[in-house]
């Protein structure tokens, strides 16, 4: 058993985060009241501290100062000292998010933000190392002894100036951005596309999965190569690079280069959900191969690795394995001599590795760098021969990597993070139509539901047989999205008709009509120095894009005018930061496309209808499919079910002639 010299309140905590920080010196508390009421009592500042498991710097920070006895001694002197998870409150993160933003121009994780016993900010940075965090401890103290008036003023302030990036004012007109000025919008941002590496031209790069979703959308209806050779690019050189698990799949947070070969190598749920998505849909247009490898392989990867017994899904790997950053994915010369015998050299050749090592200390990051032809001229072996070779090799590596310490696994289910992999799911099912993409989809999605739905509320964490935290926004937003996207892949109404529950259960707990705006936080929650309202399309689309793209098209599911009036009121509350900043707006830009080009619905009806088989990509069309005589869904109520399958194309709300062949359908859509 082990002994531990140090053992804190965080020991009792079901996050695996907080779970980390149970031995620190520091004297940490959970977020909750049990650290406000100390704070008050004995008129001392809050050090909030947040991070998440996966996080590098975070271990950095810890190791460096929440280890040392010498730092905790400060820190619990003049400090109530607070954990906190941001996966499990990411409401927390925002609030002190933006304080920091405010204050330095920047933000990140760790985030170490100090607040007045009351929770209202006044000071924070990101990472700091151990002698200036040590500094700006005493500082920080010093100040609030000797200063205290000007501390309130402060909290004061940069609480007013938190609140105001919250406010929306209604627009002078009721007109949205309509297409043309939306792809003017967008093909002034493409000038910052890197057209040889894909992404843009800076580093680090980040996936952005949005993003490469908006542009493909837009230029499947423009045409513009540009943004089709931007999309192509980026995707091939991400599945292509270092950023990409070559072995096992998956991908990983970000490059650190401009060349996608050096990652963080955390692997995010949200990330790789988002990816099959951009990627399924990527197939459905090009029907490149490497997309179609990207999509099976990173699917392997989530069953093997991120796969709980019930079928839902664990948040993220951790980037270190035994203090080391990527030393479980890395491999030197001799070892991949080792394990792959006289296929090394070739292995080595296509995946650039060699005997001084493509990265730190010997080691090599596998990354493609030679073209197909290229390593054809080189081996004198063809793709598909190659590609053969490359897939027995990777099996024996994968085999030899089960052996090394394992990276950290943060085993708890989020609900917002499982339903971007239901949708990664559902959409690579319609792409690929391997039958057990939609199994792992439609059990992940009914296990949430059992756990996580109660019919009027949702909550937001699941582990170990327990529920916590109720849901925030984004939880509700999200699930309905994957709900309705696996609903058009399975057929099954349930998802459809409970998507449908969710969204008006959000209304109630979530809506502002003052705002005409979505609230992050319910109403019947405990709340913060500030409400926030999300708006901002970022690594994961903001909740009030999602609800807005989804009212939109519950609209057309359930025949409800209103619906469709609050989605539009919402991209009118938000759509001239659309023209200032569109890089933060992505989603939002996809649901003025949907509204400027129509939104298609295709439904297949007959005895034996189900989703057709011979389909490319139709961004903005939903598809029904009705094979029993009655339906819960009002677009399907009238239409006739018979021995013969025949097919409606309806733009918004007006329906054409039935057709014999699905392929007379895509004629009319292309």
């Amino acid at each position: 058993m082990t002994t531990h010299k140090h053992t804190n309140r965080l020991a009792q905590a079901s996050s695996p985060y907080l779970l980390q920080h149970a031995h620190n010196p520091v004297d940490w508390y959970e977020w909750g009241e049990e650290a406000f009421a100390k704070a008050r009592k004995e008129d001392k500042i809050l050090l909030v501290s947040i991070g998440y498991s996966a996080c590098h710097w975070c271990h950095v920070m810890e190791r460096e100062s929440f280890e040392d006895e010498e730092v905790a001694a400060l820190m619990n002197a003049h400090f109530v000292c607070i954990k906190v998870d941001r996966e499990e409150r990411p409401d927390v993160d925002q609030l002190y998010m933006d304080a920091v933003q405010l204050l330095t121009g920047r933000g990140g994780w760790p985030l170490n933000c100090f607040a007045l016993p009351d929770g209202r900010p006044i000071h924070g940075g990101t990472y700091f190392p151990k002698q200036e965090w040590m500094r700006v401890l005493n500082s920080i103290a010093t100040f609030y002894q000797d200063k205290r008036e000007d501390a309130m003023q402060y909290a004061t302030d940069l609480t007013n100036g938190i609140k105001k990036l919250d406010m929306f004012p209604k627009p002078a007109d009721n007109k949205l951005l309509d297409a043309e000025r939306v792809t003017e919008i967008v093909l002034k941002w493409a000038d910052n596309f890197d057209l040889e590496l894909g992404g843009y031209t800076w580093a680090p790069k980040f996936p952005m999965p949005n993003n490469w979703e908006l542009f493909l959308q837009l230029h499947r209806y423009t045409g513009n190569e540009k943004l089709w050779h931007g999309v192509n690019q980026t995707l091939t050189k991400m599945a292509e690079g270092g950023l990409y698990d070559q072995v096992g799949g998956g991908f990983t947070r970000y490059s650190t280069d401009m060349y996608w070969k050096v990652p963080h190598f955390e692997k995010m749920l949200y990330d790789n959900g988002q990816l099959l998505s951009v990627y399924s849909h990527a197939w459905l247009y090009s029907k490149n191969k490497l997309f179609a490898h990207t999509i099976n392989q990173t699917i392997d990867f989530v069953k093997r690795e991120l796969t709980s017994p019930e079928g839902l899904f664990y948040s993220a790997l951790d980037a270190d394995s035994e203090g080391v950053e990527g030393k479980f994915y890395v491999w030197t010369q001799q070892e991949l001599k080792q394990v792959l015998g006289e296929d090394e050299p070739i292995y080595s050749l296509y995946f650039s590795a060699d005997a001084y090592g493509n990265w730190e200390h010997g080691n090599n990051i596998l990354y493609k760098t030679r073209t197909d032809s290229e390593l054809e001229l080189l081996t004198g072996k063809d793709s598909k021969e190659m590609q053969a070779l490359i897939s027995a090799c990777n099996a024996k590596l994968l085999a030899k990597r089960a052996e090394r310490v394992r990276p950290g696994l943060d085993d708890k289910i989020i609900t917002s993070w499982n339903a971007l992999m239901i949708q990664g799911l559902a959409d690579a099912y319609i792409a690929i139509r391997n039958p057990d993409y939609l199994y792992m989809a439609s059990q992940a999605a009914d296990e949430l539901l059992k756990h996580m739905w109660d019919g009027k509320n949702l909550m937001r964490i699941y582990k170990n047989g327990k529920i916590s935290i109720h849901g925030f926004a984004e939880d509700y937003a999200l699930l309905i999205e994957a709900l309705i996207i696996l609903y058009q892949a399975s057929s099954n109404e349930r998802y459809a008709l409970v998507a449908n529950d969710i969204m008006q259960s959000s209304i109630e707990q979530f809506y502002d009509k003052d705002a005409e705006l979505f609230y992050f936080k319910s109403k019947q929650d405990e709340q913060l120095a500030t409400r926030k309202i999300d708006v901002n399309d970022d690594v994961i689309p903001s909740a009030n894009s999602t609800f807005a793209k989804c009212l939109h098209v519950l609209s057309f599911i359930f025949d409800k005018p209103h619906y469709a009036e609050i989605a539009e009121k919402m991209v009118l509350r938000i759509q001239h930061k659309v023209e200032k900043f569109p890089s933060g707006f992505t989603n939002w830009m996809q649901l003025l496309l949907m509204k400027s080009y129509g939104t298609k619905q295709v439904v297949t009806c007959g005895n034996s209808a189900q989703l057709p088989h011979a389909m490319t990509y139709h961004p903005h069309t939903l598809f029904f499919t009705k094979n029993v005589a009655d339906s819960a869904l009002p677009l399907l109520k009238e239409k006739l079910v018979t021995d013969d399958t025949h097919y409606y194309l309806c733009i918004d709300q007006s329906c054409g002639l039935p057709q014999k062949t699905f392929e007379a359908i895509e004629m009319e859509l292309k």
